[in-house]
């Protein structure tokens, strides 16, 4: 999503087993999944029975270089990139988590949220468990841990019986690597082969960057194990599948393959249908990049309007940056986006974003563009009103600074100055995504949650409604 300072990436999984490379082909999957999550990355290797791990905060490519990799030995590694949507953002929460068991070391990297992790948690901490983060991960090894199964993998199918949310896990073992999805398969995870490995992954993209082929998605409410013996299967939980479809409106890279369907297809459905939805009189077709841009080739290709790269991302912008003493209008969004006066002037322009979820940035978007120029501004967005909390792994706001669940079309069309607005219908999403409503997750949108919300945490989602 292009910078609303309204929702946050989540996190990315990846794990090799039986690989003569594995720490390195570690660094190179988080490399690819780094867009899901940039506060910390860590990686856990296997040798020997011993699992040795190395976290820090920040990217990928300034966590690890080939020292703190070299300490990393062994065939089995896995890893972890971290946006915090349970736990601050602190160096102690960082994955993956590595605990000393009865059943050895085991190690934990997890993409998702639980819903009921406060409940258990304090249940745990009753019966003697200390924790050591404040992220809701480290419940799931609690209750590994405590297990009486014979085996990890039953295990770990005891301790998923009490945990409710979103969650893909990969967990590192002396059996190998486990690779877990919820039984509603809301966040994805995907297996592969790679020169007879096999390894596990967020999102396609990054088997593409090691060489790796696609095998299958984990299915929900399956634990694979990962080994020299190639994939194991075992189903613990009767699948509910309730897939995210927000990975396909902004989070999941466009190259990738997720949930079974090519995400650059998906969004370029969206934007075929929102042109239906909600045609324009315009010249040209502007996305908001990045992840607006094949949604935008959608619009483009459906209206017949001509498509153009008419704002420009800075990709070298990092984490924080010096704001000169005499204030700059719109700094903030130029330091990012600028338009291309060349391409906007004297014209009517269609600008397409995948989200609006306070209207501040696309206010200055807008604004951008008519002072470079631009006639009309027209703006489309290729996902319906975002107007819930999402409480299975994505950091959004609350719905009071949500300005869907506040407001009407009509009056965010007056307060981001744009001449028009049209939102694509959760109809018209759901049948470019190909899933009926009843086998999708769109509680950002229509507040239908697949797995019941606690309501301490409904309540924290309120918070602001009535300020």
């Amino acid at each position: 999503m292009a910078y609303r300072g309204g929702f946050s990436d989540e996190c990315g999984v990846f794990g090799v087993a039986d690989s003569d490379d594995a720490a390195n082909l570690a660094y190179l999957g988080l490399y690819a999944l780094q867009h899901r999550g940039q506060e910390s990355a860590g990686i856990a290797s296997l040798d020997g029975g011993e699992i040795h791990v190395e976290r820090e905060m920040g990217y990928v490519a300034d966590v690890f270089d080939e020292a703190r990799l070299s300490r990393l030995p062994g065939r089995t590694a896995i890893g972890h990139v971290r946006y915090s949507t349970a736990g601050a953002s602190l160096l102690a929460n960082a994955q993956p988590i590595v605990f000393a068991t009865g059943r050895g070391p085991l190690g934990l990297a997890h993409n998702g949220n639980l819903v009921n992790a406060r409940e258990i948690r304090t249940a745990l901490e009753g019966k003697g468990a200390l924790f050591t983060t404040t992220s809701d991960s480290e419940v799931i090894l609690h209750l590994i841990a405590r297990s009486g199964a014979p085996t990890l993998a039953g295990a770990i199918a005891e301790a998923l019986s009490e945990v409710r949310g979103a969650y893909s896990l990969v967990i590192l073992s002396r059996d190998g690597i486990f690779a877990v999805r919820d039984p509603n398969g809301i966040r994805p995870l995907t297996l592969g082969i790679r020169e007879g490995s096999p390894v596990v992954a967020s999102e396609t993209c990054a088997f593409d960057l090691i060489g790796a082929s696609y095998e299958r998605d984990v299915e929900p409410g399956e634990i694979v194990q990962l080994s020299h013996d190639g994939f194991t299967s075992h189903r613990f939980a009767f699948p509910i599948s309730t897939p995210c479809v927000f990975e396909h409106v902004y989070f999941a890279r466009p190259d990738s393959r997720v949930f079974g369907r090519s995400v650059a297809a998906s969004r370029q459905g969206f934007g075929r249908r929102l042109a239906r939805e909600h045609p324009a009189r315009a010249d040209v077709v502007v996305p908001v990049p990045d992840s607006g841009m094949y949604a935008a080739l959608g619009f483009a290709e459906e209206s017949g309007i001509p498509f153009a790269l008419g704002l420009v991302r800075n990709h070298y912008v990092g984490r924080t940056f010096i704001e000169p003493k005499q204030a700059i209008r719109h700094f903030g969004v130029k330091v990012k986006l600028n338009p291309v006066r060349e391409v906007v002037e004297g014209k009517r322009v269609v600008l397409v974003d995948d989200s609006i979820v306070r209207g501040t940035t696309s206010r200055k978007i807008v604004k951008m563009l008519r002072e470079a120029g631009a006639r009309e501004v027209h703006v489309r967005v290729s996902s319906p009103p975002t107007m819930n909390s999402c409480h299975y792994g994505i950091d959004t706001p609350t719905r009071g600074e949500l300005i869907a669940a506040n407001q009407s079309v009509d009056e965010i069309r007056r307060f981001i100055d744009a001449d028009s607005l049209g939102y694509l219908s959760v109809e018209g999403m759901l049948e470019a995504f190909g899933r009926p409503q009843q086998a999708t997750c769109t509680a950002c949108f229509t507040g239908l949650y697949p797995v019941e919300v606690e309501e301490e945490e409904r309540e924290k989602e309120h918070a602001l409604d009535a300020k």
